[in-house]
């Protein structure tokens, strides 16, 4: 039997701090297990991506003792933070590197262009990886998240009811919905913003002063972090999904809005309009607009809200999409494939 060694945070399956990036390692776990992969995981206590010399010491020990020439997937998380620690390892074990995010370092250049092979969750990501370190092409491979089977929302007729699902965090421009949703108060609409309260704390507070300044606290919740069935019931009860982001490698939750026929309002940056992408006959699934403004929003928001026939246009567009996303399975075939040459490789050394 093939083994993978799987190197990850330690806060993986924690329902505090859910995440795109940990829902995909869980889900590519899953699925090299049942692709026939016996799958070792190690799951690195520390404070990633700013790692204390305590926390390189338990990755080390944990690196150290696998045997040469194992194939080991680590998470880049963990990985870009770690070259005084993996480098060395990488003339031993055949090292790929899953990069849900880039952080422009030189320590991550240095991790990433000793891997043997890297994945990315996105062509955006790939691309950018490529361009922005020089790596060849061939040992960089997209594997973009897949989809779950699940029912269709309905919506509602008004279309009123917002959704946006991401940490509530300054990259994901929380502050530019409510600039947006303040120049709104003359129409109806709900806005429900999913995600973790705990990762800029200082910004949930100017947020919430800032709703509370413009009369929308009847409007607008912060719900925390939701998963399982609590999390479904949101998407269940959305009209449309606004993720209003400064950058997204990808952007999971659009196509988990679209896995259930719930068009997107994006802004177009990095690799949204990827995970965005066109129902066949080229139909947008949503409307993208441009990042950092509360205007253009706004704009999109008003059309999506005042005009019934843009909603029953764009949610025909967004269940077209839903019949096209690719379900996990793609996606761990992808990563096996990466890691079986990167197995291969290593055996003809």
């Amino acid at each position: 039997m093939r083994v993978i060694h799987v190197v990850l945070p330690n806060d993986i399956d924690d329902p505090a701090t859910p995440s795109g990036g940990n829902v995909y390692d869980r889900r590519v776990c899953r699925g090299l297990a049942a692709a026939g992969w016996s799958v070792r995981e190690h799951a690195v206590a520390g404070t990633w991506p700013r790692p204390r010399p305590s926390d390189l010491l338990r990755l080390g020990r944990v690196l150290a003792a696998l045997p040469d020439g194992a194939v080991v997937l680590i998470d880049g998380l963990v990985a870009s933070a770690a070259p005084s620690v993996l480098v060395p390892e990488a003339g031993r074990l055949r090292l790929v590197v899953l990069v849900h995010m880039a952080f422009g370092s030189a320590g991550e250049q240095a991790v990433l262009s000793a891997a043997a092979a890297l994945l990315t969750t996105s062509e955006w990501s790939r691309q950018r990886l490529i361009d922005r370190y020089g790596l060849p092409a061939d040992r960089v491979h997209a594997a973009p998240p897949g989809v779950s089977p699940v029912p269709v929302s309905s919506g509602s007729s008004s279309g009123e009811n917002l959704l946006c699902v991401a940490a509530v965090a300054s990259h994901k421009g929380h502050d530019v919905l409510l600039r947006a949703l303040s120049r709104l108060r003359d129409v109806p609409w709900r806005c429900a913003c999913v995600g973790s309260l705990s990762r800029d704390p200082d910004f949930v507070a100017g947020l919430r002063r800032a709703a509370r300044e413009d009369g929308l606290t009847d409007r607008i919740r912060f719900c925390g972090p939701l998963v399982g069935s609590a999390l479904e019931a949101s998407y269940a009860s959305a009209d449309l999904l606004v993720l209003p982001s400064r950058g997204e490698s990808y952007g999971m939750v659009v196509t988990e809005a679209l896995a259930r026929g719930i068009p997107v309002l994006a802004t177009a940056v990095d690799g949204l309009p990827e995970a965005l992408g066109r129902a066949p006959g080229g139909a947008l699934p949503g409307l993208l607009v441009p990042p950092d403004s509360p205007d253009a929003l706004a704009d999109a928001l008003r059309r999506w809200l005042s005009s019934s026939e843009d909603r029953e246009r764009l949610r025909a567009s967004a269940r077209a999409r839903r019949a096209t996303l690719s379900d996990w399975s793609v996606t761990s075939t992808l990563v096996s494939e990466v890691l079986s040459a990167s197995a291969g490789a290593g055996a003809g050394r």
